[in-house]
């Protein structure tokens, strides 16, 4: 035990030393100019606490002294996952779909607007890992499609009073549309120029939306965007049809719903297609892929106008949601934190994907009263994440890795 503890104790401390330097400007730096410690020093001890313990625990466990417990667990833990993964799939499916439709009906209103963005991202999530994780294309401006089939809806609605549903397809589409501009110079650079490219290409989509006045409004955005409604048959003074806007959060929540169910078949049906293998020899070695007759450069662009298209969608929800879109709903953070989802699940894992987008929108939402260290819990997990389970909470069950990922 004490040797294992001489190899940790040195970056511990370090990492105690530089976690202080980073909570005293958040806690010691007040507005009108006084510095304080008391705070700081308060928040760091309870940290320091709370991580000597685990340490603790990690080096008795390293150096075998508690595997009367270890063991147990381990034991307990692998019997746990062998039944899971005995069970049917089908099974699990049909319990989380029954528990998607029950929910608002044992939720409040701020639990159902919390999930409405939660089905939203996994949305945006499963649309951006056809490019990152199935593709193998690092995205940094993705969410410019978002905004585009936002846009789209919001201009078609606002200028030519055209319905939601009319609306839908046509914003994918100038989404995708959007996806095969940006995509078709770029998409045969690779690996960091490709993500440099994306990240200014989403930056231009963006200042396009702030500037052009005469279009979009500007960055003061448009306003009195319609909701969702359906006809229904009306019979007083004849039979006519009647719309219905979708005005309880409820229902929008099944919509919602409804969109995210069929961009996960829509995903996973493209996953196990031929165009999903040709994605996957892309990812794991483009050149031997353009060397077995694939055409790489077709079924990138591919890649990139479908997750666009699955952006668009998302886009149009969000439009009819807010009844009001600007550009700052579409910062390049945006797009960092919908890649974050895609890293921090799995890439190429449409369950992890789900499983992240719940851990970044929804967890914060539970933890709100500890606002002033959320960006800080939030960093240090996907820190973490990286060290221990680089691969994601869910990975995939088909990645390969590369020669070079070992070295």
């Amino acid at each position: 035990m004490i040797q294992e503890f001489k190899k940790v104790w040195k970056p511990y401390v370090i990492g105690m030393l530089w976690m202080l330097g980073l909570l005293w400007p958040m806690l010691g730096v007040h507005p009108d100019g006084t510095l304080t410690f008391q705070k700081t020093f308060t928040v760091w001890s309870y940290i320091v606490a709370g991580s000597f313990v685990i340490l603790l625990v990690y080096v008795l466990n390293a150096s075998g002294s508690i595997t009367f417990i270890t063991n147990p667990v381990s034991k307990a833990v692998s019997g746990a996952k062998s039944s899971a993964q005995a069970m049917p799939t089908w099974v699990w499916i049909v319990t989380a779909l029954v528990a998607c439709f029950v929910f608002p009906q044992f939720a409040d209103r701020y639990g159902t607007d919390v999930a409405i963005n939660v089905l939203l991202y996994i949305c945006l999530g499963l649309g951006l890992n056809v490019v990152v994780g199935l593709a193998g294309m690092l995205d940094l401006g993705y969410i410019a499609f978002y905004g585009v089939g936002a846009y789209t809806y919001a201009l078609l609605n606002t200028v030519y009073g055209l319905a939601f549903w009319v609306c839908l397809p046509f914003a994918g589409i100038f989404a995708c549309i959007a996806g095969c501009i940006v995509g078709y110079p770029t998409l045969r650079m690779r690996g960091d120029y490709l993500a440099i490219v994306t990240l200014g290409f989403g930056e231009i989509i963006r200042l396009i939306l702030n500037n052009w006045m005469e279009l979009t409004n500007g960055p003061n955005g448009i306003l009195g965007i319609d909701r969702i409604g359906w006809f229904r048959f009306a019979f007083e003074g004849g039979i006519g049809f009647e719309t219905i806007w979708v005005k309880k959060l409820g229902l929008f929540y099944y919509f919602a719903l409804g969109l995210t169910i069929l961009v996960v078949i829509g995903v996973n049906r493209l996953n196990f297609s031929r165009v999903g293998r040709a994605w996957e020899s892309i990812r794991e070695d483009e050149t031997a892929a353009e060397l077995m007759g694939v055409n790489t450069f077709i079924y990138k662009l591919l890649a990139y106008a479908m997750g666009a298209f699955f952006a668009g969608l998302a886009g149009a929800f969000f439009a009819a949601r807010m009844k009001f879109v600007s550009p700052e709903s579409f910062t390049f953070l945006e797009s960092a934190m919908v890649l974050c989802m895609v890293v921090l699940g799995g890439m190429g894992s449409i369950p992890g994907i789900i499983l992240g987008v719940a851990a970044l929108i929804a967890l914060p939402e539970v933890f709100r009263e500890f606002e002033a260290y959320r960006m800080l819990v939030f960093g240090a997990t996907m820190i973490i994440m990286m060290l221990f389970r680089p691969a994601g909470l869910i990975p995939a069950k088909r990645m390969g890795q590369r020669s070079d990922d070992k070295e």
